[in-house]
């Protein structure tokens, strides 16, 4: 039979997978609680399935997606770990320790077309979408480097590429990852970071309920669409009405992401533009200086500036926090995700 990548298949694409190779459908829930619950490293090690059955998946799928080529250490205990793809293709993943969380921001892309100015990623332009088997397979990795101790509690999609660029993909990862048969993640502990791809925002509202984080960083369009692209496509005015719109449960609320650049976004005005295109929403605003890289044309604001532009939200009653910058020192802050293998 064909090889395939057993952890592209949610439960019930796995039982449909399964009836196609002669077996039974309760097959899939056991392989299911193997891959996720015990999180298995052989098909040997499946011994409650028959020995032709073990022999018939080993040589009929692949149980891995990824392998490690190299893991750092910040530092501050933060992680970063380069993968590679079966094709050959290299992403990034991080794991950021905050003690009681251990929060693992995952790639859902091996690059990405949006091209945000300040984002190392964008530098790269799109090779290709992750499969499903890729994306939930970068958790099952990192489990098995961190080990008991140092167990994931959150995961969130910031890392390279576009979630809802690759949707489809995303979506079956996420329903793996909630499935309590599956890797039985709260959907609290799971957030999804878009640029403001309007439609496909829509689409998530309705079929998960992960937290949703929007990437911002200007609150004026011409601002925006200078460091985003994709502004020109999903200016603000549509981003906010379709943030308004989302549908969430009443203590939830969006979170804003704002990385503040000196000169570009950090001014009083900007801060109080910021104010008044969330009102009405129900928002979290979270502040992240730039992170400086020599082949990026930007500087971090001054921390007298950072703190008044946070004052200016919060004298506005808005919930405004500035994210520290974690494994700057490994190139494992936001925004700093380049796989640089691939051009070396």
């Amino acid at each position: 039979m064909e090889r395939v990548f057993i952890k592209d298949y949610p439960l019930d694409e796995l039982e449909g997978w399964v009836e196609g190779i002669g077996e039974r459908r309760f097959r899939a829930r056991q392989i299911f609680r193997h891959v996720y619950g015990r999180l298995i490293r052989s098909w040997d090690e499946c011994t409650d399935l028959a020995k032709a059955f073990r022999t018939q998946l080993e040589f009929g799928t692949h149980l891995d997606a990824l392998s490690l080529v190299k893991a750092q250490e910040a530092e501050d205990g933060t992680r970063k770990f380069l993968f590679r793809l079966h094709d050959g293709h290299h992403i990034e993943s991080v794991l950021i320790p905050d003690p009681p969380r251990n929060t693992l921001c995952i790639s859902s892309q091996v690059g990405c077309a949006l091209g945000c100015r300040f984002c190392l990623t964008g530098t790269l332009g799109l090779t290709r979408n992750l499969t499903t088997a890729e994306i939930v397979d970068q958790v099952i990795q990192v489990h098995h480097l961190q080990g008991k101790e140092g167990r994931i509690t959150n995961i969130v999609f910031m890392g390279m590429g576009e979630p809802l660029a690759n949707y489809r993909q995303v979506i079956r990862a996420l329903k793996i990852l909630l499935d309590p048969q599956g890797l039985g993640f709260s959907h609290r502990r799971i957030t999804l970071s878009t640029v403001g791809l309007v439609p496909r925002m829509r689409e998530l509202g309705k079929e998960s309920p992960v937290n949703l984080a929007v990437s911002l960083h200007a609150a004026d369009n011409e601002t925006r669409s200078r460091l985003m692209p994709v502004n020109r496509t999903y200016p603000l005015e549509h981003l906010i009405r379709a943030c308004r719109d989302y549908p969430m449960p009443s203590r939830k609320r969006i979170t804003f992401e704002y990385i503040l650049i000196r000169d570009v976004n950090d001014r009083t005005e900007d801060a109080r533009r910021l104010v008044k295109i969330l009102s009405g929403v129900r928002a979290k605003v979270n502040l992240i200086p730039f992170n400086p890289h020599p082949s990026l044309p930007f500087q971090r604001p001054s921390e007298e500036r950072i703190l008044a532009f946070q004052n200016i939200l919060k004298d506005a009653h808005m919930t405004a926090t500035i994210r520290q910058s974690r494994g700057a020192d490994i190139r494992a802050a936001c925004g700093q995700l380049a796989a640089q293998v691939v051009s070396s």
